[in-house]
């Protein structure tokens, strides 16, 4: 087995590998099709591609990998930097070496990456579009303040302005569709989704992204791992006599984190359980966005939980405390 770290950029990569003499070698590889598949087509099923991940940079290599049967794994650069202990200088073919080096000390780290079906890459795509029109519609909204408070109104401007909110609104909700369909229009994911919308205060948009980002619940396969992917599950902070405050960690996707805000914003309106919990926690002090991330973390819970086992969220639902037995061995219902 031979293990190939590789410094991926936009036109090229650097590869760093040691040779069947023992010596470190370096080469370069565009960032073409015809380049990558020459390059992979000299390489053995056993070896082992160790990439840095830069996000749609590597989709080829790792595309062209997996259909030649090549192993590669993408790792955050932050987790290879801090691996290697204090390190000097920087260049492509320095940085490829350290990846090559990470990639034979933690092997048994590694995960190794298999590119998304047409399904997924094309809900990806649909679901990014639709973030940058979301993003270009609040900027509008946001001028909307600063241009009434001008003393002279430009008519042809708020014109545009106005049609340009108009087409927008039109497009974000013809993508909402679109994403719902090629959802549904897959067993797996129409199953978990109408499961996870069954839940108040998770809408279709909440939805689609936690399908998008933990695989369909497979990836991320626990509510743990998905509050600490989110950034709502609080991590101890505390050395020798000194115990902090419990932190969130700001490595979180924050665009999920920020749905999951409005999403328990619902709930607790129009959640018994939840406003109750809330009403419960600002009695005894708790802030408002600590409670918030709390609600978060209980609605991925109960999403993970509706979805393990299958059953849609019900309101008025009982659960079966196993510590109240009666003398015949049967359970007692406590709400």
């Amino acid at each position: 087995m031979q293990v190939y770290g590789i410094d991926l950029a936009k036109e090229k990569f650097d590869v760093n590998f040691i040779d069947l003499n023992g010596k470190e070698r370096n080469r370069q590889v565009k960032n073409k099709v015809a380049a990558i598949s020459k390059f992979l087509l000299e390489l053995s099923t056993s070896d082992v591609l160790v990439a840095e991940y830069t996000g749609a940079y590597g989709d080829l290599l790792v595309y062209l990998s997996n259909q030649l049967n090549i192993s590669i794994a993408l790792v955050p650069g932050y987790t290879i930097k801090h691996s290697l202990g204090l390190v000097k200088g920087k260049s492509d073919p320095v940085d490829a070496r350290r990846i090559r080096d990470y990639g034979e000390r933690f092997f048994d780290k590694l995960k190794f990456k298999m590119y998304d079906d047409e399904t997924v890459v094309e809900l990806k795509a649909l679901y990014s579009l639709r973030s940058q029109l979301v993003k270009s519609r609040k900027s509008l909204r946001t001028g909307e303040h600063s241009r009434s408070q001008v003393p002279m109104q430009s008519i042809a401007v708020n014109a545009h302005i106005k049609n340009t909110l108009l087409a927008l609104n039109k497009e974000i909700e013809s993508l909402d569709t679109e994403i719902e369909l090629l959802i549904k229009a897959n067993k797996a994911t129409k199953e978990n989704y109408e499961l996870a919308v069954s839940i108040k205060g998770i809408g279709p948009v909440i939805a689609a992204d936690l399908i998008i980002k933990t695989g369909n619940f497979s990836n991320i396969d626990t509510a743990r791992k998905a509050a600490s992917y989110a950034g709502v599950c609080p991590f101890p902070n505390a050395s020798g006599k000194m115990v902090g405050k419990s932190k969130t960690s700001p490595f979180a996707d924050k665009k999920l984190k920020s749905l999951l805000y409005m999403g328990a914003k619902a709930a607790v309106k129009h959640n018994k359980e939840y406003r109750l919990y809330y009403q419960k926690k600002k009695q005894e002090g708790k802030p408002h966005y600590l409670i918030m991330n709390n609600v978060s973390n209980k609605m991925l819970r109960t999403i993970y939980s509706v979805i393990k086992n299958k059953t849609p969220y019900r309101q008025d639902f009982v659960c079966l405390d196993p510590r109240g037995k009666n003398i015949n061995g049967s359970t007692e219902k406590v709400a």
